[in-house]
């Protein structure tokens, strides 16, 4: 408790670091503000709970989707435009190009996602104003309430992109993943008091303990995938420049076993909603549309997780194949005088470096598509729906991912002010990668 104690002290001694969490703070403080500002025209006394789709997004924003207010759409535009931009720029040359031009090609591609996500805004805006909200909640629906409402819902979406800049330059952590962090957080408290107090109560006391001791063992195993890499040795030649040598140490290549993050879930989830949506079109006329809906509206159907489960499987594959290039790495080493002891620098590197990464993204895929059914278990084994999302799943991963980051970036300015680290052994690693 005492290194505790010692550890907070040193982190506000610091001003630089004190300003970053103060500023932090009140930024988080204003989205979460926003969350409760309902949209002109809506009557928040007739509002219903979202399920489902809307459901799952509801808990990724903090209870704005279900509120109806202007930060509805919250930073999940912004985050569709990026993963298109990112599969744009494997697949047409043209940005690739910009992703080879450094900065500058950097300054380009983030143009072009903030116009694409005034586009998706727009699209998932009129969607949402249209589907999403009880109609017996708006008071004149008229094409101006639709109309104005999809500007608040843009505006909305850009100042929480806003937020998520300002963090990233004047807070600590990444800004678009503490807004996403912060709407998860904040549904905790509740689904804790409810399994505690409505679903357990005194009687199942020891029930509700042994659900808080499993949470923390699945706590412990996603932080485990978070962090675990598999370490390639190189070996850099030494090179003479004027009177210093340069190079001769070895380093590491670090491939992440989870190096896709949270994306797979997020693809799978998404298209986890096909079927059930369009089965819904031929219910009345065919007997196994409506085996498919019910089958696929229930997340504890044995049907829906095992398919759940392949493809994210599938998903890990294809999406670690896009961000890692084995080719790219090889050559990059093979530029710079490094090379793996034992390996011919080229080709056979390129092949190493590839096998490595196949073997590692297997136990890494099965482990997150475990992780991400987890809640379906919990739900089956009697846990409510609300608490059982925190045993698993995107909220889980991106909360430990997040956490670390921001840990990280603490410890990195404790360290460079020659304080101790804010663990006794070992060093707190982050992702490199955040959803």
């Amino acid at each position: 408790m005492k290194k505790f104690i010692a550890t907070i002290r040193n982190i506000f001694s610091i001003e630089e670091l004190r300003l970053k969490i103060i500023n932090t703070i009140g930024f988080l403080v204003i989205f979460r503000i926003g969350t409760f500002v309902v949209l002109p025209g809506i009557d928040p006394d007739k509002l219903t709970s979202a399920s489902g789709i809307f459901g799952f997004l509801d808990t990724i924003l903090g209870g704005a989707f279900s509120n109806a207010s202007v930060f509805a759409l919250g930073i999940m535009p912004y985050i569709s435009a990026s993963i298109v931009l990112q599969l744009m720029t494997v697949a047409v040359p043209y940005f690739q190009k910009l992703q080879k031009e450094g900065d500058s090609g950097r300054k380009k591609i983030n143009q072009l996602t903030r116009i694409l996500t005034i586009g998706i805004c727009f699209a998932q805006g009129f969607s949402y104003v249209s589907a999403a909200i009880e109609p017996s909640a708006i008071i004149d629906n008229t094409f101006f309430f639709k109309f104005t409402s999809v500007i608040i819902l843009t505006s909305g979406t850009i100042f929480c992109m806003w937020l998520g800049e300002k963090i990233t330059d004047k807070g600590i952590g990444n800004g678009i993943s503490m807004l996403i962090m912060v709407g998860i957080i904040s549904r905790f408290p509740g689904s804790l008091v409810s399994e505690a107090i409505v679903t357990r109560g005194m009687s199942e006391l020891l029930i509700f303990i042994l659900e808080l001791v499993a949470l923390f063992f699945v706590v412990l195993v996603t932080v485990a995938l978070v962090q675990a890499v598999r370490r390639v040795p190189v070996q850099y030649a030494k090179q003479v420049v004027g009177n210093k040598v340069y190079g001769g140490q070895r380093q590491y290549i670090p491939l992440k076993v989870n190096a896709s993050g949270v994306m797979p879930i997020i693809f799978a989830q998404s298209i986890m909603f096909l079927p059930a949506m369009f089965a819904g079109f031929w219910r009345e006329d065919s007997n196994v549309a409506n085996y498919i809906l019910t089958t696929f509206s229930d997340v504890t159907t044995w049907e829906y997780n095992l398919t759940f489960a392949v493809m994210i499987i599938v998903f890990t594959f294809f999406y670690t194949a896009i961000t890692i290039n084995p080719v790219q790495i090889a050559d990059d080493m093979k530029r710079n005088g490094g090379f793996v002891p034992g390996v011919k620098p080229g080709k056979q590197t390129a092949d190493l470096l590839d096998d490595i990464l196949s073997r590692v993204t297997l136990p890494g895929a099965i482990f997150l598509a475990i992780i991400a059914i987890l809640p379906a278990f919990a739900m089956l084994a009697g846990v409510n729906q609300g608490f059982a999302q925190f045993y698993g799943g995107t909220s889980l991963l991106i909360m430990v991912g997040v956490i670390l980051d921001t840990l990280q970036q603490i410890e990195s300015y404790l360290l460079m002010r020659h304080y101790e680290g804010m663990m006794k052994s070992g060093r707190i690693k982050g992702r490199t990668q955040v959803a």
